[in-house]
């Protein structure tokens, strides 16, 4: 059995990777009483680490929402390797919608030189990447403009939405769950997602491995089935599987061909 200090620092570490930890939760995982887990979350608290949430609590500032340059940095060869995978299957003639993020970013970039294709987008990025392309069609979608993700959302993208459908629809994600569907940071980006989702005929998420099971934030996009999952070859098996198991399809790309791992 871990020490005290050990299981305090262990409990930080899990508030600040997934997000929200529960007493009963971490009563059963460290095989202690729910008074002592209590009493951890007091002492952590009373050190700054953590603030007390009803039932749990959460890291102070474990997660605060990265800016569109900041993340276009990470996870880089994933990211790309998953936006070739994404562009493979995108035919000449399509009607798509291209999120805003990083991730969906590399794939606009994989679009460049594309011929009869007509794209819609709420991203600054996916703007001027394909802005030049003469072979594509870009349509935006108006509304207010999210500085920190460089993105329009908001009743009037919303509504523009209504008076469209799509082939296929690409999606961000800040992270992503089996059992909630998409985590961001803005309920008006969530909101968005959703109406995104049901305006095409074919759904596609695109995160990087390190994004799946986590919960930084508390807006999230509820996606009905089907829709797929794509992401890189070092997924966590464990989350796949809960994927899986709830029905979503799963698309393994292997980061250094973009190519289906299995």
């Amino acid at each position: 059995m871990l020490s005290a200090n050990a299981r305090r620092e262990e409990i930080y570490h899990l508030a600040v990777t997934t997000g929200l930890a529960s007493v009963e939760e971490l009563s059963a995982r460290f095989e202690v009483t729910a008074s002592t887990i209590r009493r951890d979350l007091a002492l952590l608290n009373g050190q700054g680490r953590l603030a007390r949430t009803y039932g749990g609590a959460m890291a102070l500032g474990a997660h605060p929402e990265a800016s569109l340059r900041q993340r276009t940095g990470e996870a880089f060869e994933q990211k790309h390797a998953i936006a070739r995978w994404a562009a493979s299957i995108i035919m000449p003639g399509e009607n798509i919608l291209l999120d805003a993020g990083s991730t969906v970013g590399a794939l606009a970039h994989e679009l460049r030189g594309f011929e009869k294709l007509s794209v819609t987008t709420p991203g600054i990025n996916t703007m001027q990447e394909l802005g030049d392309s003469e072979g594509i069609q870009v349509d935006c979608l108006g509304g207010r403009l999210r500085n920190v993700s460089q993105s329009f959302v908001g009743p009037l993208a919303e509504v523009a939405l209504e008076r469209m459908s799509f082939d296929r629809v690409f999606l961000g994600a800040d992270a992503v769950t089996a059992e909630d569907g998409i985590c961001e940071a803005d309920h008006a980006q969530t909101r968005l997602k959703e109406l995104m989702a049901r305006r095409g005929n074919s759904v596609y998420v695109l995160a990087d491995s390190s994004k799946l099971g986590l919960r930084p934030f508390h807006a999230w996009a509820r996606l009905a089935l089907p829709w797929t999952l794509v992401t890189d070859g070092g997924a966590d098996p464990q989350q796949v599987r809960k994927f899986r198991d709830a029905g979503v399809v799963v698309e393994l790309v292997e980061v250094s061909q973009g190519l289906r791992a299995g």
